[in-house]
């Protein structure tokens, strides 16, 4: 793990929900939807929302019947996150690298590409692990993550996107097999400059982290409509990996 935890100083930055405010929650309900139509999760199944930010996603999940149970590692969010608390929904600051909760949950959803972060093959199979000891037997884990190829070719190296008054000035670039975003900005008259680092992991990468465990790959797909995965065209890297004996 590095001595500088990126993610922990940007994720839990004011600056880092202004950015991203305007994501598309109409699509991230949409692909919600989509994988419980294919699951059917039984109405008393208890979901882990792991990385699950302001808990906007698990907030949803909840509302359609399912007990939900939402972890990430920014205090920020998870303070915004309690306003939709319920007796069927909470949440609680935690690293996905450990265990909340051993044998829980029936499904573990780590979605939006909220793996990759740590540049580290032990650190990843740590999470790993840790999803494996928190699924009961026979539990499943939906980890929806960035096509690497489609990244690779049609990467946008600089963009600029004014929001509250404030111009982000955006650079990416591939380092080390990463996707390495800069975001320089001034604020409140402070420069401020934070990084974001994804892995560009293929799906054999994830097949020999879950191979390191009793999680078996049982379904791909390449979009949020669950489409076939295709390597050169598909938006998205979305594996479903079944806990085995």
């Amino acid at each position: 793990m590095e001595k500088t935890e990126w993610y922990s100083d940007w994720f839990d930055s004011k600056y880092y929900h202004i950015l991203y405010k305007n994501r598309d929650h109409t699509e991230a309900e949409y692909f919600i939807s989509n994988l419980i139509n294919f699951l059917q999760p039984d109405n008393d199944a208890h979901i882990l929302d792991l990385a699950c930010g302001k808990g906007r996603h698990s907030k949803y999940l909840n509302e359609k019947g399912y007990r939900v149970t939402g972890l990430d590692l920014s205090a920020n969010s998870i303070d915004n996150a309690l306003q939709y608390e319920n007796d069927r929904l909470k949440f609680a600051v935690h690293d996905m690298r450990t265990v909340y909760s051993q044998q829980e949950y029936q499904y573990i959803f780590n979605l939006f590409t909220s793996f990759g972060y740590f540049n580290s093959n032990v650190e990843n199979q740590k999470v790993l692990y840790a999803i494996e000891k928190q699924l009961k037997q026979d539990g499943i884990l939906v980890l929806d993550y960035l096509n690497a190829d489609k990244v690779i070719s049609t990467l946008k190296q600089n963009e600029i996107i004014e929001l509250d008054g404030i111009e982000f000035v955006i650079r990416r670039e591939i380092v080390e097999n990463n996707v390495v975003k800069t975001i320089s900005f001034q604020a409140e008259g402070k420069q401020y400059n934070f990084l974001e680092r994804v892995e560009l992991l293929q799906k054999n990468d994830f097949i020999n982290f879950f191979n390191a465990t009793s999680l078996r790959l049982i379904h791909t797909f390449g979009s949020y409509d669950l489409h076939e995965y295709l390597p050169t065209k598909s938006e998205r890297l979305i594996l479903l990996a079944k806990k085995e004996k």
